[in-house]
């Protein structure tokens, strides 16, 4: 038996050489992840400019500015072009001073209802509209703001998007002092027995809110762009009676989910992704008297492009149980400005990542680290 083992083993490992097989790494370890985002990176952009005008909030656009002011692209599902378009249309426009935030929604809705009276109760168990802020587009430390048809309202601070990790990260009681919200409802609400129109909500969120979260801590600048989305939450209803019901699936014995309609997709059923909101550029040029270009900045590939390396590096941890700092194992994107270098590195330990590239002008780097923070240094 001795001799037979001490014979077969030399053999083994001339087939492994010639076989091109590792007897330490398998073919699966040595993959290269496949990877690419549900959607293409292509997130809505606006030009917000200004007003002189007082503004009333009532819920309604009445005011010249507010004519004056472009609405948004049509709302779409949270998940993109795929799936199904939104049953109701929903649309919204912008504006500021230097002392507001201003945004009017307009949804339209032939059977208006909602329950739900308390402040800061979760909102979108009815039908809501809802804000998401992040000023400074790190996608940490952001705003959340939701409302319902009868105009109750939760405002949220985000320390971090819910994906990052188990630990807690919102901040629940925080009225915001000074907000201003009106809604306008075109036809009734909670009444079965006729038809609606639409439903409508108008806001004036002041700034020294905004500004702890924001650049140096304040209001925005001409030409500065913040990270914005919409979303819409609209319930599967039916009549039961004299009232509205949510619509039971009686396969699960539970509601059906919610349809989440949005200004600028994310390609999965999370809000929370700032990484793909939409760009709002702010000008100091007053609504109706010109207008302005946006500004496209280059840098905003190379921020895309190590998103998708973090999204690899989330799932090779989840694969394997540790990073890697081999670029060799991922999908690399492409940039397709000629300004801007592609050129990432990566650090690891057992428990952290960085991922750094240069920005187009050679200016800093880039950096985003395992939990999602992405910032200039």
């Amino acid at each position: 038996m001795k001799m037979t083992k001490v014979f077969l083993f030399p053999f083994f490992i001339i087939l492994l050489l010639f076989s091109g097989c590792s007897p330490v790494e398998s073919q699966h370890e040595k993959s290269v992840q496949d990877y690419q985002h549900p959607i293409p990176f292509n997130p809505e952009r606006y030009l917000c400019y200004k007003t002189e005008q007082s503004m009333t909030i009532d819920g309604k656009d009445q005011e010249d500015s507010w004519e004056k002011a472009s609405w948004t692209n049509i709302f779409t599902d949270i998940e993109g072009g795929s799936k199904p378009k939104p049953t109701h249309e929903t649309k919204a426009k912008m504006l500021w001073d230097d002392t507001h935030f201003y945004i009017y929604a307009k949804m339209d809705e032939p059977h208006i209802w909602a329950t739900l009276k308390q402040r800061d109760t979760v909102i979108f168990y009815d039908d809501d509209f809802e804000i998401f802020i992040d000023p400074d587009g790190d996608s940490h430390g952001y705003y959340e703001f939701e409302a319902n048809a009868y105009n109750t309202l939760w405002e949220l601070i985000l320390l971090r998007p819910y994906r990052t990790d188990d630990l807690p990260k919102v901040l629940n009681e925080w009225n915001v002092r000074g907000i201003k919200t009106a809604v306008h409802i075109e036809g009734s609400i909670n009444d079965p027995n006729d038809e609606d129109a639409y439903w409508s909500i108008e806001w004036a969120i002041p700034w020294y809110a905004l500004a702890e979260l924001a650049p140096e801590g304040r209001a925005p600048k001409d030409k500065e762009q913040w990270r914005v989305n919409f979303s819409r939450v609209d319930w599967r209803m039916k009549i039961e009676g004299n009232r509205y019901e949510k619509e039971i699936n009686p396969q699960t014995g539970k509601p059906y989910p919610e349809n989440n309609w949005v200004w600028s997709p994310t390609g999965r059923i999370n809000m929370h992704m700032p990484e793909m909101w939409a760009y709002v550029q702010f000008s100091d040029i007053i609504v109706g008297s010109g207008s302005t270009q946006f500004q496209y900045d280059p840098d905003e590939e190379i921020k895309w492009a190590l998103w998708q390396l973090y999204f690899q590096q989330v799932d090779y941890f989840e694969t394997h149980g540790s990073y890697t700092d081999d670029l060799g194992r991922f999908t690399i994107p492409d940039i397709a400005s000629s300004e801007c270098k592609f050129d990432p590195k990566i650090y690891i330990t057992p428990h952290l990542f960085e991922i750094i590239n240069e920005t187009c002008t050679d200016s800093g780097n880039w950096t985003i680290r395992q939990d999602g923070k992405i910032q200039l240094k």
